[in-house]
């Protein structure tokens, strides 16, 4: 997958290559770095994205997880991570498109 933010520093869009899964019509993603990342920042300060899987780019939204109020999707979405790439550890981000 293809996720693109705007900066909300610069205002600019940049584009980052990361894993994925799908549950219920809604993709998710996980940051190693969390709140550290960039793009979780960009996120943070503009929910408003962009993302291409299998050649179509859709737009939408994109939320953090929160794995205290959400406990069974965070273990749904660590699970199929696990299952796919072995490896979930980080902070969850919803996708939704519009």
């Amino acid at each position: 997958m293809h996720l693109d933010t705007t900066g909300w520093k610069s205002g600019e869009q940049h584009q980052i290559e990361i894993w994925f899964v799908q549950s219920n019509e809604r993709f998710y993603i996980m940051s190693e770095l969390r709140q550290r990342a960039h793009w979780v920042q960009n996120i943070i300060h503009n929910p408003r994205i962009s993302f291409t899987v299998n050649h179509t780019t859709v737009t939408g939204t994109a939320r953090i997880i929160d794995q205290d109020t959400e406990p069974e999707l965070t273990a749904e979405i660590s699970k199929l991570m696990s299952t796919k790439y072995g490896w979930n550890e980080g902070l969850i981000v919803e996708l939704t498109c519009y």
